[in-house]
């Protein structure tokens, strides 16, 4: 495990105030490289994606996973192919009491997420829940009062959070040097019945849970809860207002929650975050654009784009003066002919260095390290907490079909509510 300046280096990013301001949880990481603690770590939930965290936990030397625990045997006898010498559990209250444990990473179904997590909490653990949170606002409260009231780390699996590409253009968006934030513009587009095959019918709302109301909020805790993250990030305040609509189109046989919504929340200064998903149709696939004064982010693809780009060349620049002359003849209603297509902008890479990866493996290596050295990064769970209610938010808004506020008793004790670092 590397230390700060060596993680840092290894991502193609260099230390500074700025950096750190933007991404504090770079900050757990220690500046002693002789530093050999070990954390030991539960896994509690180990399907698709417990196993993908095993994945990537294995292979950090400062991990020791030594529980696992399922109710679903066929993904615990999975999961423990790869620490064939950890403990199992189908009881998660047994697992805790388990003195030896520091932490642990929980990767169920967001209905189980408080449960879990308020109980690790008084078990002396520190605790990695995924997102989101939880599908209720209130027991998003609860998990984030009982977190203050423990003392221990707290990480959600908010890895854009981590992504080196993110962090980078998100430090550049708060230098100041490219202008006001005008407008955010988010899409998550697949084309997917998101159905996974069972053994037996009696099994089927225990592993399709995320096309079911009572266990899932659908498109907006499974993709908007990482993109509406961002927004806020980028923005350092919470939006107070929301308006959506979320309908059925293509999957109405298939589940009951919605296959295509739209959402457009609103922020104290006047800029507006739009947010859309469909489960019925791949081609955009996922972006966030950030618009500002002098550029555009787009920050997936790795690039940002300046407003004002080069002339240009000499012969195409004649052959539109001529354009124009032929035209100015023509009484039309100003310049309204021409056509104001996108930009032929090829843009910059955010990053130098290519990176791999989403940001989860920098998730789990600083979730590990801050438990090492028992220091919770400073915004980053009230960050994350947000990104949960913001999507549950949403969902409120299509469901009640009505513009919903942001309810003064889910602002936590956070800066001064709107102002983030």
């Amino acid at each position: 495990m590397p230390d700060r300046r060596d993680f840092l280096k290894e991502l193609g990013m260099v230390i500074g105030a700025g950096m750190i301001a933007t991404a504090p949880w770079l900050d757990v990481f220690s500046e002693n490289k002789t530093q050999k603690l070990i954390c030991k770590i539960a896994v509690i939930g180990t399907g698709s994606r417990g196993q993908y965290l095993m994945s990537l936990l294995v292979k950090n030397t400062k991990v020791q996973i030594c529980a696992l625990c399922d109710t679903y045997q066929p993904n615990l006898l999975k999961a423990l192919e790869l620490v064939p010498k950890a403990r199992t559990y189908i009881d998660y209250r047994k697992l805790l009491d388990d003195k030896e444990l520091d932490g642990v990473v929980i990767a169920t179904p967001p209905t189980f997420h408080a449960e879990i997590t308020k109980n690790a909490f008084s078990a002396g653990k520190n605790v990695f829940c995924e997102k989101a949170l939880s599908i209720h606002m209130d027991e998003v409260l609860s998990m984030y009062n009982a977190y203050r009231h423990s003392g221990k780390v707290f990480f959600i699996g908010q890895q854009r959070f981590y992504d080196p590409r993110y962090i980078q253009a998100i430090s550049m968006l708060h230098s100041g040097n490219y202008g006001a934030i005008q407008s955010i513009r988010m899409n998550w587009d697949r084309n997917t019945d998101w159905r996974r095959p069972v053994p037996s019918p009696a099994l089927d709302r225990q592993i399709n849970w995320r096309l079911y109301k009572a266990t899932s909020r659908g498109l907006m805790t499974e993709l908007a809860c990482h993109q509406l993250g961002v927004g806020m990030w980028a923005l350092r305040s919470i939006p107070n207002r929301v308006m959506g609509v979320g309908s059925l189109i293509a999957r109405a046989k298939e589940r009951e929650v919605y296959d295509n919504v739209s959402c457009i929340y609103t922020f104290d200064n006047g800029v507006k975050m739009t947010y859309e998903s469909t489960n019925s149709n791949k081609f955009y696939g996922v972006e966030e654009r950030i618009l500002c004064e002098k550029a555009t982010f787009e920050l997936e693809k790795g690039k940002f784009y300046y407003e004002t780009i080069p002339p240009a060349s000499g012969l195409i620049q004649l052959l539109h003066d001529a354009e124009n002359k032929a035209f100015n003849a023509i009484p039309l209603a100003g310049s309204s002919w021409i056509p104001e297509t996108a930009s032929q902008n090829n843009g910059e890479y955010i990053l130098k260095n290519k990176t791999e990866g989403d940001g989860t493996k920098e998730l789990l290596e600083a979730y590990a390290e801050a438990v090492i050295t028992h220091r919770q990064p400073k915004n980053i769970a009230e960050e994350s907490y947000y990104s949960t209610q913001l999507c549950l938010l949403g969902h409120q808004a299509m469901e009640e079909e009505r513009i919903v506020e942001f309810p003064d008793k889910y602002k936590i004790n956070y800066l001064n509510h709107k102002k983030l670092l």
